[in-house]
Order: C-alpha cells, then sequence, then structure tokens
C-alpha cells in the first residue's frame, strides 16, 4: 500500500508528530489530540511504502495507524535515548570531583 503522507510537527513538544493521509489532511484527527498537540505545523510531505524505512518508527505501524484511525502520532523519544547519545565528556561533567 503506497500513500503519500503529510507530516505536522508540534509547537509544544519538541519532536512529536503527526503522519496523516495528504488528501485527508488533519480531518480525522481527533479534537482532543488537536489540542493537547498545539497547532499543527507542516514539516513536509512524503510518499510511505511497506518497502520505506523510518528512523524512529515502524512503517507498517504507521500505515495501519493511518488507514484504521486516520493518523498516527510519533511521540518523542524518551530521555533515556537523549543521554544515552550525549559525548562522554558531557556526561563527566555532571560527575563530582
Amino acid at each position: 500500500m503506497k500513500r503519500i503522507c503529510s507530516i505536522y510537527k508540534s509547537p509544544r513538544k519538541n519532536e512529536m508528530y503527526l503522519y496523516v493521509d495528504k488528501r485527508e489532511a488533519l480531518s480525522r484527527v481527533p479534537e482532543g489530540l488537536l489540542a493537547a498537540f498545539g497547532p499543527p505545523q507542516h514539516a513536509f510531505d512524503l510518499l510511505l511504502t511497506p518497502e520505506r524505512t523510518l528512523a524512529r518508527e515502524d512503517i507498517d505501524k504507521v500505515l495501519a495507524n493511518i488507514e484504521n484511525q486516520g493518523y498516527h502520532l510519533q511521540m518523542p523519544p524518551a530521555e533515556e535515548e537523549y543521554i544515552e547519545h550525549l559525548p562522554e565528556e558531557l556526561l563527566r561533567m555532571n560527575d563530582p570531583v
């Protein structure tokens, strides 16, 4: 299944994104989610296919969510993931002397 999607970023939460079918736009996204998400800011459009890989999401789950509920919400990574990628020097700065 191929689908042209529009991806919107949240102005309230860094690295939170909504994936929707471009033709449907935000029409199937619940009002409560949009209220919590904040005014969606269009980031880009993307052709999604089962063969495509996404950096932080499972493509099959994204396509299924868009098909079944009209959107896919990508949450920000957990704080632990940020810490894992910090350079060793920054982590040592917080160590007691």
